[in-house]
């Protein structure tokens, strides 16, 4: 349902760092169409397999999967300015340096290219990681800034998470 409100046009390039198990990856690829391309990228190789054979039994030719390492620059391995959209969907809660993860998604997006950044709630401890994890939507918002980013609207996504439109 996030994706189909997005602008995500046919033809267009997706990187989703941190696909895990193609949560994202899929529908977008479906979404893009078999001209687009979508960068299913994590640092697992399990996850990799499982979004290839996940991509495979659905018959979606559109994804290539890569390991890469987000808090490291240029660790993605995609090229300036190559990508429409990111999609960082729970990963900055893992990571300790999240203005990397953040300034590598901006170096991969082409000029007016989006982010779709979707992170834990700060307000609703029942599910999930841990308080101390949680990055808020505030402090989020003024790394988003600081790296030259811009907040474009929020997307609501669920009582557990929020989620924000970035543009470069």
């Amino acid at each position: 349902a996030i994706i189909e409100k997005l602008e995500m046009l046919a033809g267009s390039v997706v990187a989703d760092f941190g696909c895990a198990s193609g949560y994202f990856s899929l529908p977008v690829a479906e979404k893009i169409g078999e001209e687009g391309v979508v960068y299913s990228l994590d640092i697992l190789p399990q996850c990799i397999e499982t979004v290839e054979s996940q991509a495979k039994a659905k018959g979606i030719t559109n994804i290539i999967t890569k390991r890469a390492n987000f808090e490291k620059e240029g660790g993605s391995k995609l090229p300036d300015n190559s990508c429409d959209w990111v999609v960082i969907k729970n990963v900055l809660f893992q990571n300790k340096d999240k203005s990397t993860i953040l300034t590598e998604a901006r170096r991969v997006l082409k000029e007016k290219g989006k982010i779709l950044v979707i992170e834990w709630n700060t307000n609703n401890f029942s599910f999930g990681p841990g308080r101390d994890l949680r990055i808020s939507k505030e402090a989020l918002s003024d790394i988003i800034q600081k790296i030259g980013l811009t907040i474009m609207e929020e997307v609501s996504v669920s009582d557990f998470h929020y989620g924000l439109v970035v543009s470069k």
